[in-house]
């Protein structure tokens, strides 16, 4: 089985929003804007916790996958590198939640 990453699908989504394919419903989806994808992504989000909610798994990874989709989407839209969020993630590892979490707040 061959290994999807985020990466992968961080570069269809890019390819596809620089597409003038008429069919592409990333293209049409950022072609509305960065409110149309924020709802998107909203909806997805709380689509994804119900799912969680009602422990059904094959709904979540299914809403899953749909937020993850839709969150790339966002940060394409806005110019946001899949690689600075993974920085950020990276960057957070040496410390505890907690102890970061409490970081954010003083700042």
């Amino acid at each position: 089985m061959t290994k999807f990453t985020l990466e992968d699908l961080d570069a269809i989504i890019a390819a596809r929003a620089r597409s003038s394919d008429e069919m592409s419903y990333t293209r049409k989806l950022i072609g509305k804007g960065v409110a149309k994808c924020a709802q998107k992504l909203g909806e997805e989000a709380v689509e994804t916790a119900i799912a969680a909610v009602q422990e059904d798994r094959k709904e979540l990874t299914s809403e899953a996958a749909d937020l993850l989709y839709h969150l790339l989407v966002v940060l394409n839209v806005l110019n946001v590198p899949l690689d600075d969020v993974m920085a950020e993630l990276a960057g957070r590892t040496g410390q505890t939640g907690l102890e970061e979490k409490a970081s954010r707040q003083q700042e």
